[in-house]
């Protein structure tokens, strides 16, 4: 999914500031301030509507926003948020966390209007309280599924299907996020040698949320996989992007997501709710399975703290049994009176 929108086009200038504020001042990714913009122009659509009975009568989402009244907005009170909430659940049946992503983004707004420009004494979200949603156990794919996957991208027919090999190995080895992948370069891999030891070893730097740049280790198979596409990749001239669309442009976010559910389909893995996303919950779930520490984990990932990182540490059922039957105390079986008895 592409990040790139512009949200001057339907927004009023106060709007604007609060979007820019956040885009370059609190160093907001894109897609996040997407997501501000969205919610945002759902919650001044029903304020519009709630204050001009004839809107009523209009296709709810084509209605514009960038000649919100000021005054739709200072007047604003914690029960018509409360009200756009509700509506949002029984009018657009959004589920929790949908509706709790759009507080967040109401919170934000109101707080950039109370502390930046005063317009508030005091937030009229500063009280908005929603449950937070549970936390459900990311999917993955297991480890045979996921050999499965790369067993169905290894028949190299044209450079093509290198690359898309190279993706997925880099997906499911280092857990990298979408945009990460997209956004490395070629300069971006680097090889070097411990000095220590003589070792070489391979990383890339990417540009993860808020532009903050990391370095990811590659082990063997992610630098197998890069030294094969590398070798058949098209040289096109000024062209620095590692990952090339049939184009021999830098490849986008969505080509990528349509590449990954092709070879979930054919690889017999559609319809497990598998995406790019969860590629990276898998190498994230299969390297704390196999002993990784979790905040060893949180740096691989590029996570801020370390509360994100911990919806890894879920165990499985097998896991479970298993550590049941380890406790020495297992074998001992409960007396049975009614022998006695009889």
């Amino acid at each position: 999914m592409s990040t790139t929108f512009n949200y001057r086009d339907d927004a009023p200038d106060y709007l604007v500031e609060f979007l820019d504020y956040m885009k370059t001042i609190k160093n907001r990714s894109a897609l996040t301030v997407k997501n501000y913009y969205c919610d945002l122009r759902l919650f001044f659509r029903y304020l519009k509507v709630r204050k001009n009975f004839e809107l009523q009568k209009e296709d709810f989402s084509k209605i514009k926003i960038y000649d919100t009244p000021i005054e739709y907005i200072k007047s604003v009170s914690l029960s018509d948020i409360l009200g756009f909430l509700t509506f949002t659940l029984d009018m657009r049946e959004n589920h929790q966390k949908a509706r709790a992503r759009k507080a967040v983004s109401i919170r934000q707004f109101f707080k950039y209007l109370t502390d930046n420009k005063g317009w508030f004494e005091v937030s009229p979200a500063a009280k908005l309280q929603l449950s937070s949603p549970k936390n459900a156990l990311p999917k993955h794919l297991t480890i045979e599924q996921a050999n499965q996957l790369l067993a169905e991208c290894s028949d190299i027919q044209d450079w093509t299907d290198s690359r898309d090999y190279c993706m997925i190995t880099f997906f499911l080895n280092c857990g990298m996020r979408l945009s990460e992948l997209v956004g490395i370069s070629i300069n971006d891999y680097i090889r070097s040698t411990d000095p220590k030891t003589n070792q070489q070893y391979s990383f890339v730097k990417v540009t993860g949320k808020g532009n903050k740049e990391r370095i990811i280790y590659l082990n063997n198979a992610c630098v197998s996989a890069y030294e094969a596409y590398l070798k058949v990749r098209p040289n096109v001239q000024g062209e620095k992007a590692l990952f090339l669309s049939s184009r021999n442009k830098r490849i986008s976010n969505r080509r990528v997501e349509q590449i990954i559910e092709e070879k979930l389909m054919k690889s017999g893995l559609a319809g497990y709710g598998f995406s790019v996303h969860k590629l990276r919950h898998t190498a994230a779930t299969l390297m704390y399975q196999n002993g990784v520490d979790v905040r060893i984990l949180k740096e691989v990932l590029g996570h801020e703290n370390l509360n994100t990182t911990q919806i890894y540490t879920h165990v499985s059922d097998s896991q479970i049994k298993q550590a049941m039957e380890q406790n020495p105390l297992s074998e001992i079986n409960a007396p049975d009176k009614s022998e006695k008895n009889t």
